[in-house]
């Protein structure tokens, strides 16, 4: 095979079971407050320990509130969340990132941006998005709390070996086009579950052109293509940006572990399960029209009917198109440019990066934003918070009309305060666009930071090229 996944993953392999999973020793678990309360509780159950505390970080942030995070959190669920992950975090003696602290923020924002994430890894969380962290070169996938309960009581887990694919995206994309719409441009070719068993190396042209932040975006969704993780190989774009991070190797370290991390590519005679080839020629800037990441289009495209959309054998995919557009208020033939928007946010682990900002603010810079806009600005830690500042991206954004809102997953999910409500639209830089996701009878458009800026100025969906 000679892939880097199989790389990664036999040299983590402690053990086989016959006609089983195989058990896999884990490098890093993060623990956030929503899936891990009974982890601890069945640890506490059987009178057990962390087996190696030092490779498990905790921070909350699905619950955290984007304002006043110096007060008590007003939801009594997601206060209670919080509070028992720094109890748990205390009792069983791990790393803790509490809310308002300068280390806070989404969890799959601060591993890499503190140098916790690094190539060759295994890394596993209780959340799907785990596979932000593939973009730094390792296995990294989400688990449920069974299983956290297993990395955290022995440091390994059971997993069956999924199987491998390369998507390769050759040529060079073109004006306003980003990550974030190659993401979309997979998932409308693949579909939702078109990856569904495969580990895929995103690799070709565009991906070794791609900033850190644009490979994690990727990467962020994969598990949206129905695949166990994503990953890019690890170059010198890697080891630039992990150079100097807290956690990262240092002095004669960071050189040794460098020289080992050059060797973590799949190799020339690698044979993968699957191989996929695109063309960024045939990428524009992207939206969704339906209520899944796959049902998308290019942001000039009209929405596709049933018999178009690739579904016209299956029922069941015709009902669910149907149904997609009865709840987003849409119909088959209809081009969504102009279409009038409510909400706008700028976040999440997908698109809460200081790239995203900036990208943003070259777009609202010299503009002002749309009056009947609701605008929900949140950085994906307080790391970026602080950079975001620094480099004068605050006044321009202040200029224009925005306000930036404190971390955490906001608008995302309706977990937190941050809620769009029933029938209003949102252009969302987000992973999932599901019924209620941003909050009951929402309706979520998914785009990038170029995009949602674009709407953000203008109050309707626009083309970013436009603005640029």
């Amino acid at each position: 095979m000679n892939t880097l996944f199989d790389k990664i993953w036999d040299r983590h392999v402690v053990q086989e079971v016959a006609d089983g999973p195989t058990q896999l020793y884990i490098d890093r678990l993060y623990c956030h407050e929503v899936t891990t309360p009974q982890a601890f509780d069945g640890l506490r159950a059987r009178g057990l320990k962390c087996f190696r505390p030092q490779q498990i970080f905790c921070m909350p942030d699905h619950n955290t509130p984007t304002h006043d995070q110096d007060k008590p959190i007003a939801d009594p669920v997601g206060k209670k969340q919080v509070d028992a992950l720094e109890r748990n975090a205390a009792e069983f003696g791990l790393t803790h990132f509490g809310m308002f602290s300068k280390d806070n923020g989404i969890i799959h924002v601060v591993g890499p941006e503190k140098g916790l994430s690094l190539p060759g890894m295994t890394i596993v969380c209780g959340d799907s998005h785990t596979s932000t962290h593939g973009a730094m070169g390792a296995v990294a996938f989400g688990i449920g709390t069974s299983e956290v309960e297993m990395v955290l009581a022995s440091q390994c887990i059971l997993q069956q070996k999924p199987k491998s694919m390369r998507i390769s995206i050759n040529g060079r994309l073109g004006k306003g086009v980003t990550a974030k719409d190659v993401a979309l441009y997979l998932m409308a070719q693949l579909t939702t579950s078109g990856a569904t068993g495969y580990f895929v190396e995103y690799a070709g042209d565009v991906v070794r052109e791609m900033s850190m932040e644009g490979r994690l975006t990727l990467c962020n969704l994969s598990i949206e293509m129905g695949a166990r993780g994503g990953f890019v190989a690890p170059d010198e774009t890697t080891f630039a940006y992990l150079k100097g991070r807290e956690y990262a190797p240092k002095g004669e370290d960071w050189e040794k572990t460098v020289s080992y991390w050059k060797t973590l590519k799949s190799g020339d005679d690698a044979v993968f399960d699957k191989e996929l080839v695109f063309s960024a020629e045939d990428i524009e800037p992207r939206i969704t029209y339906g209520t899944n990441p796959g049902m998308g289009i290019g942001i000039t495209e009209k929405i596709p009917g049933s018999q178009e959309s690739g579904v016209r054998s299956l029922e069941k995919g015709v009902r669910s198109q149907e149904r997609a557009l009865e709840y987003m208020g849409f119909e088959a033939g209809q081009k969504l440019l102009g279409t009038k928007v409510d909400y706008v946010f700028l976040g999440a682990c997908t698109n809460g990066r200081i790239e995203d900002f900036r990208a943003f603010a070259s777009i609202v810079k010299g503009r002002k934003k749309a009056e009947d806009v609701v605008a929900w600005l949140v950085p994906g830690s307080w790391a970026v918070d602080k950079q975001i500042r620094e480099e004068g991206l605050d006044k321009v954004l202040a200029e224009a009309g925005f306000e930036i809102r404190q971390p955490g997953c906001s608008a995302c999910l309706a977990m937190n305060d941050d809620k769009v409500p029933a029938g209003k639209l949102a252009v969302s830089t987000s992973n999932r666009n599901f019924e209620g996701r941003q909050g009951p009878g929402a309706r979520t458009v998914l785009a990038s930071p170029l995009t949602a800026a674009a709407a953000a100025v203008t109050g309707v969906i626009t083309d970013p090229r436009e603005l640029i």
